[in-house]
This record gives C-alpha cells, sequence and structure tokens, in this order.
C-alpha cells in the first residue's frame, strides 16, 4: 500500500495543544461558634486552665459573629472562655492548628469576643489570675454601703419554695442599688456579659438613666467570719416609671440567678423580694418585660400562692367554680368566660400589686385547684381554656370581618398599591377559609390549650398536695 506523500511546500501540521490542569482550593465552609467555643464560669484560680469550672450553655454563640454566624480561616480551631464568678473578669484561650483564607477572609477573634465581653475580656493570663486575689472582695465592696432589703411574706412568715427550708436562706441578703450610684453602673457593666449570653433577647440597659435600679441576690461565706465575703447569686434590674399624679410602676426587665446556683429556689426568693418591695412601696403594679417561659412559670408558681392566701380572689373563685359546676359547658353554643369581676381585678392589683394579665393567668390555676374532683368537672374545665384562647387568637381577627383588599395598578408602586372595601352583604366574622385551612387552624388551637392544660397541671401540683 502506497504512503500518503506531504506536500513539499505544505505548512507543518500544528502539535496538539497541551490540556491544562485546573486545579480547586477547598471552600472555607466556617465553624459555627457554638461547636468551638466552650465558656466556664469559675470561682478560684485553681480552676482556670481545667474543665473543674461550671460550664455554661449560652443561649446563641453564633448571632455575634457577622459573617453568616460562622467563623472563618481557622482549621482545628478550639476556644475557651473562662469567667470568674469573683471580679466578672475574662479570659479566652485560642489555639489553632493552621490559618488560611478559603474566600471568607479570616475572622477576627479578637474583636467578635470583644462584642460579647467587651472591656472585661483580658488579653493576659496572669493579669486575670491576679484578679482572684486583688478583686476577691469586689462584691462585697460593691454592697456593704447600699441598702439591705428584708424578705417577709404579707401573713409575716417567710415563704421559700422547692422544699428549701428557711436555714437554707438565712445567710442571702437582697442588696439595691440606684443606677445613680457609680458603682451600680460599673458592677452592671462586667455583668452585661452574662445578659448577653444568658438571657434570650436581652439588651443592656443604659447604666446613665437613673431610672434603673439594680438587685443584688448575694451570700455570705460563712468560712472567713473576720472578713465576711459576698458571693452574687443572681441579681435582678427593675425600671420605675412616673405614674400620675404622684405614684410610680416598676417594671422587672432582667432576671437572672447564676448556672451554678439555678433550680434551688434563689429565683423564687428573689421575686419575692421585689413584690415585696412592690408592696411596702405602694407602687401601682409590678409587671415584667417579655418574660421568658420558664421565669413565668415561677412568677406564676409564686403569685397562685399568694392568691390562695388572698380573701377576695379566693372568694371569687369559689363563686365562678359553683357556677361552672352547674351544667355542662361543652353542650352550649355560648360558653362564659368566667373572669373575675373589676373590682376583684382592682383589689388584687391595689393589694398584691399583681397586674390584670397576670392575674388572668393566675385565675385559670385558680379555677383548676377549686374543682375538687377536678375529673368530674375535667372536660368543660377544657372547654373553658378553649373560648379563652379561641378570643384571644380569633378575637384580634373581628375588625377584618367582611373586608377585602384587591391590588390595583399604580405608577408609583405596584407592589404596595391596593384598595380596601367591605362587602356588602358580609356578615361578622364572615372570613372564609377552605376546609385544609379550617383544618389546620384547629389543630394549632388545640396545641395550644394542650400546653396550657399541661402548664396549669404543672403549676397546680407545684402549689398543692391535692393535685397529683
Amino acid at each position: 500500500m502506497g504512503q500518503k506523500q506531504q506536500h513539499p511546500n505544505a505548512d507543518p501540521l500544528p502539535e496538539p495543544k497541551k490540556k491544562r490542569r485546573v486545579g480547586f482550593s477547598n471552600i472555607d465552609a466556617g465553624v459555627e461558634p457554638n461547636d468551638c467555643i466552650k465558656i466556664y464560669l469559675v470561682s478560684k484560680k485553681e480552676e482556670v486552665g481545667t474543665s473543674d469550672g461550671y460550664r455554661i450553655s449560652p443561649v446563641d454563640l453564633n448571632s455575634f459573629f457577622e459573617e453568616d454566624e460562622k467563623i472563618y480561616g481557622y482549621q482545628g480551631l478550639k476556644i475557651t472562655i473562662w469567667i470568674s464568678s469573683i471580679s466578672f473578669h475574662a479570659y479566652a484561650d485560642i489555639t489553632f492548628q493552621s490559618t488560611s483564607d478559603g474566600g471568607k477572609g479570616i475572622t477576627d477573634l479578637k474583636s467578635a469576643l470583644e462584642k460579647i465581653f467587651g472591656e472585661t475580656l483580658l488579653e493576659n493570663k496572669d493579669d486575670f489570675l491576679q484578679t482572684f486575689s486583688t478583686e476577691n472582695n469586689f462584691i462585697s465592696f460593691v454592697v456593704s454601703n447600699e441598702e439591705k432589703l428584708q424578705t417577709k411574706a404579707s401573713n409575716g412568715h417567710t415563704t421559700h419554695f422547692n422544699g428549701s427550708s428557711e436555714a437554707a436562706f438565712s445567710d442571702l441578703e437582697v442588696v439595691r442599688l440606684m443606677m445613680s450610684n457609680l458603682a451600680a453602673g460599673h458592677l452592671y457593666s462586667r455583668l452585661v456579659p452574662l445578659v448577653l449570653l444568658l438571657v434570650d433577647g436581652s439588651n443592656p440597659i443604659d447604666v446613665t438613666d437613673p431610672s434603673w435600679e439594680l438587685y443584688l441576690l448575694t451570700r455570705k461565706k460563712t468560712d472567713q467570719p473576720a472578713n465576711a465575703q459576698h458571693i452574687l447569686l443572681g441579681f435582678a434590674a427593675l425600671y420605675r416609671f412616673y405614674r400620675y399624679p404622684d405614684g410610680s410602676r416598676l417594671r422587672l426587665s432582667q432576671i437572672l440567678v447564676l448556672p451554678p446556683y439555678q433550680h434551688k429556689g434563689y429565683g423564687s426568693y428573689l421575686v419575692e423580694v421585689l413584690s415585696n418591695v412592690a408592696i411596702s412601696e405602694n407602687v401601682y403594679d409590678l409587671t415584667v418585660e417579655e418574660p421568658q417561659e420558664y421565669f413565668q412559670h415561677v412568677r406564676t408558681s409564686f403569685d397562685v400562692k399568694r392568691l390562695l392566701a388572698f380573701e377576695p380572689a379566693q372568694s371569687a373563685v369559689k363563686s365562678a367554680v359553683l357556677h361552672l359546676k352547674q351544667g355542662k359547658l361543652s353542650k352550649k353554643t355560648q360558653v362564659p368566660r368566667f373572669l373575675p369581676s373589676t373590682d376583684v381585678v382592682d383589689e388584687v392589683r391595689k393589694t398584691l400589686k399583681i397586674n390584670k394579665k397576670q392575674f388572668l393567668q393566675c385565675w385559670e390555676i385558680l379555677i383548676y385547684l377549686g374543682l375538687d374532683p377536678i375529673e368530674k368537672h375535667m372536660e368543660d374545665y377544657v372547654t373553658i381554656i378553649c373560648n379563652r384562647v379561641k378570643a384571644d387568637i380569633l378575637g384580634k381577627d373581628s375588625e377584618t370581618a367582611g373586608k377585602e383588599v384587591i391590588e390595583v395598578p399604580s405608577v408609583h408602586d405596584e407592589e404596595t398599591s391596593f384598595v380596601m372595601f367591605r362587602l356588602q352583604n358580609s356578615k361578622a366574622g364572615g372570613i372564609q377559609m377552605d376546609e385544609d385551612q379550617t383544618k389546620t387552624q384547629e389543630q394549632q388551637l388545640q396545641q395550644l390549650v394542650d400546653e396550657r392544660i399541661k402548664e396549669v397541671k404543672l403549676i397546680a401540683q407545684k402549689v398543692s398536695h391535692k393535685h397529683v
């Protein structure tokens, strides 16, 4: 076979191009702060550098980091933070294998931690260890010349919860500091990191506003009688509002029992003191700003116990219970709400400083306690709770009944252009929903009712031995 010959004047064939190999660097996925940061509350320097301190569980560390709530640029990152329960300074031990920019930069850990700890964060470990001796009496110095409050219930007897004896509380002191005092502002500034870490959704108070009051729950160490040292167990921040013409109102904004001392009755003890302050100073009422679920449980348990000993409230409860026992409420088309009268609501506020919203929370529990035996009347009681939940949720839509919104074109902004009008043949409460929407709404309402019944039973069991 003949071979194909190339023309002598033809250009040589180009060499085949070599394929370029493209390498992709690893993209930095980041690490969540909650996964690489551990925080310990320590009471002595020997606990620093170990896991002997009390490890605290912050609400959410991720929210303090701006870039997608993650830390970038570190491999093998571990951050251990120790907070002194003596001076409330902090020290962070940061270790990692290496750093590299994987496309998201390298997180500035120092500035991120300073957002939480501020000036309480010490860079030098030796300086931090030294505070355990140099500021050993920090809390004692702050409370030394401040107003000490006595805790005495309205019946003349000290009351405690969770089975705690009076002896267990004999070495406690509650001290009130006015924020106009520089020492109060200085102390609170050191407590801010704990507020940010442990109080969900809370922001620091304005220490320059003299209307703020700080209440400290402390305990004296008995092993040093000559030089009594105060240990801070918890604190509360209240704001005093002016009420025309010459009165005031108290609002509890922040309350925190330090993690090592929680679930020991100290929170109830502090609530008792604050309630007694409101009564002794005859403020209009004592309210709570956005209470968390567990604190609301503690608060309601305390208030129900007081209401059980308050004759006007008990008289109203007996009347409501007597009326409730008369018939099958679940069979009626219109179910009464069995609310206390305005006079009783006002008397409770004047005497016990419990505002209306809180009293109505307690009222449902008082009714439950009055229905003895509860098993015989449980169906009617659930009907009352269900009726109230529906009124609270669906009642808010009453003003929109019979109204319809339609979009109309506009040269200004199409997304915000609409017209609202009332349908001529519409009836009150005539909001139409399809079958699936109705079923979903009923399920959600039933879930709320079940949760409320469960909470009522828990508090009833806590305040009374009959309902177990």
